[in-house]
């Protein structure tokens, strides 16, 4: 799993976990949540520990599916795309820096945009057709993406990803 893979190379201790289990219940320094496929609204009972965990101020990072259920767990809505995106080179914008990124892709829902909370905003645009990429709180660690940052499309363009989540983890770990 391109996940684990990038999380253990920088020195990251990663338990697995069920999709239906409630992670409060463990100990850990943050949340990934990865990866799907399928219709993010039938994940009811994982919806329902993320909505438990974003109560907690431990850093919280979605990956495709991973960023829809964190939409929903937030309060926002999902929406099926026509074709879905499915390839590599998908551009992708940064909203706050404006930078550019070469994305892989391969999902079929989206974050409706408009119904994200006011805490929350949106950090990544696709650049074809304008949908939602990312997401992000405005004061507490938790954000996602739609994209795959451990499938180095860029070739390793959104590496950055997996620092920053960990920095947060490992920030929250030493305030403990």
């Amino acid at each position: 799993d391109g996940i684990v893979r990038s999380l253990i190379q920088r020195k990251a201790s990663v338990l697995r976990i069920p999709y239906d289990k409630d992670i409060t219940k463990y100990e850990y320094d943050g949340i990934l949540i990865s990866n799907g496929p399928g219709d993010p609204k039938k994940a009811v009972k994982t919806i329902a520990n993320l909505k438990k965990a974003l109560t907690q101020t431990k850093p919280v990072f979605g990956i495709c599916l991973g960023s829809q259920l964190l939409s929903l767990a937030a309060g926002a809505d999902t929406h099926k795309l026509k074709y879905g995106h499915r390839s590599q080179n998908q551009p992708c914008q940064d909203t706050i820096t404006k930078k550019c990124y070469v994305t892989s892709q391969n999902h079929g829902f989206a974050t409706r945009e408009e119904s994200l909370p006011k805490d929350w905003s949106v950090w990544f645009t696709n650049l074809n057709d304008k949908t939602v990429e990312g997401i992000k709180h405005k004061t507490k660690p938790f954000f996602s993406v739609q994209f795959h940052p451990e499938a180095s499309p860029g070739p390793t363009d959104a590496g950055f990803l997996f620092d920053n989540f960990l920095s947060l983890c490992r920030q929250k770990s030493r305030k403990h």
